[in-house]
């Protein structure tokens, strides 16, 4: 007896083949049957893939948000952490120099041995008032021939000098002067920043939506008229503005914006930028800095150039100047140009590239930055940013 598709047949004796539907049973399966079982199992395999896809996607979504996310609620340290490891190094530089004690006279002492730097100390920072002596050199350098401009604007600063909370009078202070270069981009160096004594920032670098890596505060802004920042926002917690004259409309410029007299229409098509008509901050806090402050730095900068002249350094290099007459201890940030690399970025607040410096003409950046890479080797100032 043979059971086949449910049906009992018996083997014939006669050796006779077995009944047609038997047969047609034993036969091989049509294409179309194999087909359809296939097109099940594909099906089926393909609600699988679909459903372990989902899954994948889904883990991978979350992953996503969670490196864009996570980090915005950690807390600084936390967030050095998942940088590249150079950036950790400066940071925990940065934060050990704050964590020690002052160190009073500490450039003072670093600086006598330089033989660059000798005539770097003991400059006047502000104009205080106009001289008996006349003045040798025309703007930047000095004042010559803006007297009178000067003396205007002088009557209108109720304290033209250095204000008391400037003075060291025993004092041990850190300064640091936050340059605009890219290498400040990125650096989570805003919080280190804040916590020093004087604050020096340099034009319209702005600070607003940039305080995680330049910090919110500003003891002290140097801007020329057509670089000052026309947002209201830019001058929040500063203590001080002050003016460096690079000719004499300058002046006059500062006298508008402190009485609030308007400049005539005449006076400001002389300026190769439009300026801005108010700065809110209160009389006493305007200054304008020293013409020598500018004239020492030039000299000192001439020992490190090719070209033979009268100098004029960059903002930077006289802030940086300005901050050894004022601190024990000074550090950098944001400072170094990276001319090797002209597609590196120019600014840490905007998307210039390096080689847009190779079209100015006015500043020696390579003698500026041999002069402040001494400095630094010497140990008189600290480079926070690593660039120099």
């Amino acid at each position: 007896m043979v059971t086949l598709n449910h049906l009992s047949v018996e083997t014939p004796d006669d050796g006779s083949p077995l009944l047609p539907e038997a047969a047609e049973v034993a036969t091989p399966t049509p294409l179309f049957h194999w087909q359809q079982v296939i097109a099940k199992t594909d099906s089926r395999e393909s609600f699988l893939g679909r459903r372990e896809n989902l899954a994948f996607s889904l883990v991978l979504l979350i992953g996503c948000y969670s490196a864009i996310l996570i980090p915005a609620y950690l807390p600084l340290d936390k967030v050095a952490a998942l940088q590249h490891p150079e950036d950790l190094v400066l940071l925990n530089q940065s934060a050990s120099l704050l964590s020690g004690p002052c160190q009073p006279r500490w450039c003072l002492n670093h600086l006598k041995p330089l033989s660059c730097c000798a005539g770097l100390l003991d400059i006047p920072v502000f104009v205080q008032q106009e001289r008996s002596v006349p003045w040798d050199l025309s703007p930047p350098l000095g004042l010559q021939g803006s007297e009178e401009h000067l003396a205007l604007a002088l009557a209108s600063l109720p304290q033209p000098g250095l204000p008391p909370s400037l003075k060291r009078e025993g004092n041990c202070r850190r300064c640091v002067v936050v340059g605009s270069g890219g290498v400040l981009h990125g650096s989570h160096l805003g919080s280190h920043i804040d916590q020093y004594d004087i604050i020096i920032r340099l034009n319209n670098a702005p600070v607003s939506g940039y305080e995680k890596d330049a910090g919110s505060r500003t003891t002290i802004r140097l801007i020329y008229p057509e670089a000052a920042p026309h947002s209201a926002n830019e001058y929040k917690k500063t203590t001080m503005v002050a003016l460096v004259v690079f000719k004499s409309l300058d002046l006059d410029w500062l006298t508008s914006v402190i009485t609030k007299q308007p400049l005539s229409f005449w006076s400001k098509i002389w300026f190769w930028r439009e300026v801005v008509d108010d700065i809110p901050l209160r009389p006493e806090n305007f200054r304008i800095l020293h013409p020598e402050i500018i004239h020492k730095t030039g000299q000192v900068l001439q020992k490190y150039a090719l070209k033979q002249g009268n100098m004029v350094p960059t903002l930077g290099a006289s802030a940086l100047v300005m901050a050894l007459q004022l601190c024990d201890q000074v550090s950098l940030a944001g400072f170094g140009y990276d001319m090797q690399h002209p597609g590196a970025r120019l600014h840490y607040y905007e998307t210039i590239r390096m080689d847009a410096m190779k079209a100015q003409v006015v500043h020696d950046v390579n003698a500026e930055k041999l002069f402040l890479r001494d400095l630094a080797a010497a140990g008189a100032v600290t480079d926070l940013t690593g660039a120099l």
